[in-house]
């Protein structure tokens, strides 16, 4: 437990009578905090690297994002205080209200996946009114080998020669540039929050459709990536971008020397089972 951490989150939020873990949390360290007066609050702590290097910037988007969020109708937490170089936590701090829910990543039915794409649309409707930066790609040149695990080759090869070419022209919006299951929490039957802005981009809508999808697909299988594809496109009429869907597939493997994020055998056979159906698309 960070001592440091908690000390200044008690100056912002008088004394502390709680402490939890929040599960997840791939890139930091999460904890609910019950002050002694009051309701829960979140504070993220840039913990984990690579992401830790890069925390100052990560924090002060997420929480410039959230500000400008709060004059929508988006559900995002509300920023509360920042230590983005951290000062006084050691790390690169982030503290927020705790949206209520729960995240629930076997929630793939019709009506589910429905409202996933219909909250993702109504991000991507939001006019920015502060600056945000351009997305980047995490399908970076290293990653373009055949992984061992492979079982046709040669979708990989024909991914890497696609994302060789240039990317299609695509309509500026803002996107989450994260938007998956397990960044959407549940009330019942209502989504009631969207968490984790810190990647948040000005890019292609598809993107964010691609990498919910290639999150889906890992857990659950193409059938249920291709419904919730299709519910955004009845959505908004957006059509597809294959490009965009093995850029983010391609996303997923690891760099050179390093562990990916996917090891599972089972959920692997469904990573590639995925780019097989997108790059039958982009054929």
């Amino acid at each position: 437990m960070n001592d440091d951490a908690l000390s200044w989150a008690a100056t912002k939020i008088g004394p502390i009578a709680r402490v939890r873990e929040l599960r997840g949390g791939w890139t930091s360290t999460m904890l609910a905090l019950t002050p002694e007066t009051g309701e829960e609050v979140v504070l993220r702590l840039m913990t984990k690297e690579p992401w830790r290097t890069h925390g100052e910037g990560l924090v002060t988007r997420e929480s410039d994002v959230q500000q400008m969020l709060a004059a929508t109708t988006v559900p995002a937490p509300m920023s509360l205080a920042l230590d983005a170089a951290g000062e006084h936590c050691g790390v690169a701090a982030h503290l927020m209200t705790l949206v209520p829910g729960e995240v629930d990543i076997d929630r793939v039915d019709e009506v589910s996946l429905t409202q996933l794409a219909d909250w993702l649309a109504a991000i991507h409707a939001v006019e920015p009114t502060i600056e945000i930066r351009r997305y980047q790609s995490w399908a970076w040149k290293e990653k373009f080998a055949v992984p061992p695990w492979a079982n046709q080759g040669h979708l990989w090869e024909d991914a890497f020669v696609l994302l060789g070419t240039e990317a299609p022209t695509y309509e500026r919006r803002m996107i989450h540039r994260d938007f998956q299951h397990r960044n959407v929490l549940w009330c019942g039957e209502e989504i009631s929050g969207v968490v984790d802005w810190v990647e948040t981009s000005i890019g292609p809508a598809w993107l964010d459709v691609a990498h919910c999808c290639t999150n889906i697909a890992i857990s659950h299988g193409s059938q249920p990536a291709q419904a919730f594809a299709d519910a955004y496109v009845a959505r908004t009429g957006c059509e597809p971008q294959p490009f965009y869907d093995v850029m983010d597939i391609v996303g997923f493997l690891p760099p050179p020397g390093r562990k990916g994020f996917v090891t599972g055998p089972v959920e692997l056979a469904r990573l590639e089972d995925w780019l097989r159906n997108r790059i039958g698309l982009q054929a």
